[in-house]
């Protein structure tokens, strides 16, 4: 019976002695897990000061570059809407060109093109922006001269003067269609009675031809066929076309253009069907 009651006593004890050593255990890890959320939470207060105080420099540092870009007068340079190209050619070479190499490699003087640029001004000349700096209007009419003269692909004249293929081809198109607004109806006109004869007599006294105001005759220029009536594009050559009458006097200066037919027609039809055929009245110009 003193037995039982010792192993009775004994269970007791160690039962006792687990259930406070289990409390003691789970007061450690108690005081252990608010001691990190303290530390996490004034983590958090020190980063949350950090990013204030960060943020406060940020907007100083704004502050002081606004102030510092508003007391330019110049542009900021392009830095993500341009590539760097290399236009070395333009910048360096052509500047020392002789006469002879205009007319070699643009079909006129340097004198004539400066005063083409100056003519163009008003439709081809572009202003800077704040994204990038403009294609200047020598450049630009050197270009569209350049396509013209040469028939070089857009790839190869941008990668001469340092421009992309989008620029070469808007340069073309926008001198096009400056030159005949512009041009044209100055350089092209229907001459009067007086310059009829002053055309005839030049004609006679120099190449001895009597009655005669001019020569005409037609060129075909090359297209991209189009995707309706390609059929009536292609001449006789074996190509798409259209076609470019044009009549000049004595001197070798037009006084007549007309174009925009078919590759396909005779130079007898298209004579008929221009400003200068039989029974119209002829025009100061056509394009």
């Amino acid at each position: 019976m003193e037995h039982i009651d010792g192993m009775v006593f004994f269970i007791l004890g160690m039962w006792m002695f687990l259930t406070a050593r289990r409390r003691s255990l789970f007061q450690k890890r108690l005081m252990a897990a608010k001691r990190n959320t303290a530390k996490k939470y004034k983590r958090v207060r020190e980063l949350l000061q950090q990013h204030a105080d960060d943020d406060n420099t940020w907007f100083a540092r704004r502050r002081a570059r606004s102030f510092h870009i508003s007391q330019k007068s110049r542009r900021n340079r392009p830095s993500v809407w341009t590539f760097n190209r290399a236009s070395e050619w333009w910048d360096v070479i052509v500047p020392g060109f002789t006469d002879t190499q205009w007319l070699e490699n643009f079909r006129m003087s340097e004198e004539t093109f400066i005063h083409l640029c100056n003519k163009l001004r008003p439709a081809m000349e572009r202003q800077d922006t704040n994204f990038r700096v403009c294609v200047p209007l020598k450049k630009r009419v050197a270009i569209a001269l350049w396509k013209l003269a040469t028939g070089a692909e857009y790839r190869s004249v941008g990668h001469l003067f340092g421009v992309s293929i989008t620029t070469v081809c808007r340069c073309v198109q926008e001198f096009c269609a400056a030159a005949e607004t512009l041009l044209v109806p100055e350089q092209i006109r229907y001459p009067d009675q007086e310059k009829f004869k002053e055309m005839a007599a030049y004609i006679e006294n120099r190449w001895g031809l009597p009655h005669c105001i001019g020569a005409i005759d037609g060129s075909h220029i090359p297209i991209i066929a189009p995707e309706e009536y390609h059929c009536d594009y292609f001449n006789r050559k074996g190509w798409h076309s259209i076609i470019l009458q044009g009549v000049v006097d004595g001197k070798g200066l037009f006084w007549n253009v007309f174009t925009g037919l078919p590759g396909s027609l005779h130079d007898a039809r298209v004579l008929r069907l221009s400003t200068l055929g039989v029974g119209k009245p002829w025009k100061p110009h056509t394009s």
